[in-house]
């Protein structure tokens, strides 16, 4: 089994975003171990197009991924999956050895470059979130898919 890793856009996150977050890794542990590395986000003007603050996180991003990772960018595009689907998902990645990280964009979402990167695109809905609410989903369902995977009564049909 490869390494699990997330890579967020963003720091100094507020309580309600560490704590569930934290709690969600906490639980996975040691089954599934998840490293957690924070970038920082690019600077933004006031009134000025976003473009150079998602290049410069683009670049970070582009850094922090190892070669060979299975790269999974969380994008509003990307494809939907219930929780079954998921759990599947991630029993075959898991099962092909390669280690897995997941991408967290910043509030403007990812630079082209950096969604050409990744061997696959997860939509968690195709609602919007506030990029740092994004950590504490993907926690919870890399927890509950987990849950079903070791048949855990934590998901019910």
């Amino acid at each position: 089994m490869g390494r699990v890793r997330i890579i967020a856009v963003g720091s100094r996150m507020p309580k309600w975003v560490r704590e569930p977050f934290d709690d969600y890794i906490t639980r996975l542990s040691p089954a599934l171990k998840i490293s957690f590395t924070e970038i920082a986000a690019g600077p933004r003007t006031a009134g000025q197009p976003p473009a150079k603050a998602i290049e410069t996180e683009g670049q970070r991003l582009l850094a922090a991924v190892r070669p060979g990772e299975y790269v999974v960018a969380l994008d509003e595009r990307g494809t939907e999956m219930t929780t079954r689907e998921l759990a599947s998902w991630l029993a075959a990645r898991l099962q092909d050895g390669r280690d897995l990280t997941f991408l967290i964009g910043g509030p403007d979402g990812f630079a082209a470059d950096v969604l050409q990167r990744c061997d696959f695109k997860w939509s968690l809905s195709r609602l919007t979130f506030p990029h740092a609410l994004v950590r504490v989903l993907l926690a919870e369902q890399l927890y509950r898919a987990h849950g079903v995977l070791s048949n855990h009564p934590y998901h019910r049909d």
